[in-house]
């Protein structure tokens, strides 16, 4: 190849490069408006939530392989006088503008599934938790966990009962309409006591006993973080009462949380280190204190 080819090589492939990178950004824009346009045009509440829960991480992943590919186009423009027809130097340069790429993707992967995961809970938790509107235009109110057993069945109680479903009951009180959401449990993971992050998944649950007439009584649930493999497992009783058995029962609060909405604890070490976590209950904050071992959070 003469010195003409290797400059008209040069130039395309610069020029090819450059409106790559361009079009791959522009591309990662689309797909990321498109992305909001969609969740914009979901009307209900429960449908947006559902909807980020299940595809906003996916559609992220999309817009940041676009913007790797674009990096390594990014890259091939560097030098593109002193480098010539497709020489060693060349090969060298496409080296590394794909492993510029991969370290874009890599580290973006890497956010998306230990860190963005918190972000996104909070997002998940404001959607979930807006006040609802009945048909009537009046604004519902989300009953606790003691005043929505009434209106679940036995089978929604038992599901509630062992963490697999969670469910939101929403009633209007001036009309008396109902309105029941159905979540799956634990839907971006728990927050591991060890790093802080959103990444403690159930591995595996055993029943360690049963009532007399073989249905499970007690449920033992393994945990382990995806991020540090922190460790962890968790006993739950299985409620066995009927649907009409809470018609009659009142809630109960304790004094002085009868309006409480979520309780945060912040924890502050004397070498720096802060920890929140949060509640739904006084009792489950309760727990959290008694077992409280900032070894483990730290």
């Amino acid at each position: 190849m003469n010195l003409q080819d290797e400059l008209a090589f040069a130039e395309s492939w610069h020029n090819g490069m450059l409106v790559a990178a361009i079009a791959l950004i522009t591309a990662a824009l689309i797909v990321f408006l498109f992305y909001q346009l969609r969740v914009s045009l979901i009307r209900t509440y429960k449908e947006k939530h559902d909807f980020i829960n299940d595809q906003e991480i996916k559609w992220l992943k999309r817009v940041f392989v676009l913007l790797g590919i674009a990096a390594a186009c990014g890259i091939n423009l560097y030098g593109q006088d002193e480098i010539g027809g497709p020489g060693v130097s060349f090969f060298v340069r496409l080296f590394f503008s794909i492993a510029g790429a991969t370290l874009v993707i890599y580290i973006s992967a890497l956010v998306l599934q230990y860190y963005y995961p918190t972000r996104l809970n909070k997002k998940l938790r404001k959607l979930r938790y807006t006040p609802r509107t009945s048909s009537t235009g009046s604004k519902m109110k989300l009953l606790s966990e003691d005043e929505e057993d009434v209106h679940l069945n036995e089978g929604m109680q038992a599901e509630e009962n062992i963490f697999s479903i969670d469910y939101d009951v929403w009633i209007d009180e001036k009309s008396g309409e109902i309105r029941i959401e159905k979540y799956q449990g634990h839907l971006i993971s728990l927050q591991c006591n060890n790093c802080g992050f959103y990444t403690m998944r159930v591995q595996r649950e055993e029943i360690i006993e049963k009532n007399e007439d073989g249905s499970p009584r007690e449920l033992l649930k393994h945990y382990q973080c995806t991020y540090c493999k922190n460790v962890r497992a968790t006993q739950f009783s299985i409620n066995r009462k009927e649907a009409d058995d809470y018609k009659h029962v009142k809630p109960k609060y304790r004094k002085g949380t009868r309006n409480i909405e979520v309780i945060k604890i912040e924890v502050v070490s004397s070498l720096g280190g802060k920890k929140s976590f949060e509640f739904q209950s006084v009792e489950e904050a309760q727990k959290f204190l008694n077992e409280f071992d900032f070894d483990k959070v730290a």
